[in-house]
């Protein structure tokens, strides 16, 4: 399995998509604000996402 790194944008629960701001030993800390309907999703700006839950779509 691939980690993500900082900067990379990874997609994780049902199409939820955001960029990886800080590298944990079993997670990710993900921007989410970076979707255009984030705004509509009324969810945190930020979330925590363990390594097995997402998949990189941009390095």
């Amino acid at each position: 399995m691939t980690k993500a790194e900082v900067g990379n944008i990874i997609e994780f629960k049902d199409g939820l998509r955001g960029i990886v701001e800080k590298v944990n030993e079993n997670s990710v800390i993900v921007d989410l604000t970076i979707m255009e309907n984030f705004d509509d999703l009324e969810v945190e700006e930020k979330t925590v996402v363990n390594h097995k839950n997402y998949i990189i779509l941009h390095a």
